[in-house]
């Protein structure tokens, strides 16, 4: 692995969100909010950032769009085929990384991206080439989770417990403050809308949502392999704090979670 904080930072992400799949299922619907909330048409060029397992992309190809996926961690990418080839469509798979898209300057019509470039270390990076790729009068549209609520404040929650995050690192959950998407987006864009909607996670107990996210979210899974071995106790304690951030959220074998969206116009 590289001594470069920057580059160990990704490589751990990598291999957190290699489990990610089980809860691909749960954002399906997301996507096809995301896909509607962007204007996706057919005949469009249209790239989805951080693709995950492809949710995205495969709705957006269903319109009749062109769409390339790109993703940094290739058992995703490998889901996001099988799932395109089950629903019979052609999606150009990439393994990489949002700060460095393998892409041409204006190549595409719409960005996309769902709760998947807000993990890159460097926003500022991240954007400029998601904006360098989308033609002027294209539109980059995604899904982020707000600070104050469920998940974001969950990844606060979680980061208290890890090492500090290496400088020039910023937290994920930042860019589901509109203050900080307008400053990010900043003079490259126009007409920025925004707009809220909510994600219910079917869960049996607060411990059975708890069990599923230790299993597949790469910042909670890297959090308890970590307490796990060295600090059990600590593992104790973080856990009964995340339950009772959990509770308000939980009614009716159903966990809320409110996520942000946010659309605009490349200038």
């Amino acid at each position: 692995m590289s001594d470069d904080p920057i580059a160990k930072f990704k490589e751990t992400q990598k291999q957190g969100w290699a489990y990610f799949s089980p809860l691909a299922s749960l954002t399906t619907p997301v996507a096809g909010r995301l896909v509607k909330f962007a204007g996706v048409k057919r005949g469009q060029r249209v790239l989805d950032v951080a693709c995950g397992t492809g949710v995205v992309a495969v709705t957006a190809a269903r319109t009749g769009a062109k769409v390339s996926g790109l993703d940094l961690t290739p058992e995703l990418l490998n889901a996001a085929r099988e799932n395109s080839q089950i629903a019979e469509l052609d999606i150009d798979w990439r393994e990489g990384d949002v700060e460095a898209l393998p892409f041409g300057d204006g190549e595409f019509d719409i960005v996309l991206s769902q709760f998947g470039h807000m993990f890159a270390p460097r926003p500022d990076v991240a954007i400029g080439q998601m904006l360098r790729v989308l033609k002027p009068g294209g539109t980059i549209a995604f899904v982020t989770w707000p600070p104050e609520l469920l998940i974001g404040a969950s990844f606060s929650l979680v980061g208290s417990y890890m090492p500090p995050l290496p400088p020039g690192v910023s937290p994920p959950p930042q860019w589901g403050d509109p203050n900080i998407v307008r400053e990010r987006l900043g003079n490259a864009v126009s007409d920025i809308v925004f707009d809220r909607d909510r994600m219910l996670f079917p869960a049996l107990s607060l411990q059975h949502y708890r069990a599923l996210i230790e299993r597949t979210a790469g910042p909670m899974l890297k959090l308890v392999e970590m307490l796990g071995r060295n600090d059990p106790e600590k593992l104790v304690q973080f856990r009964k704090e995340y339950d009772a951030m959990i509770l308000p959220y939980f009614e009716d074998n159903v966990v809320r979670q409110d996520y942000l969206l946010t659309r605009a116009m490349k200038r």
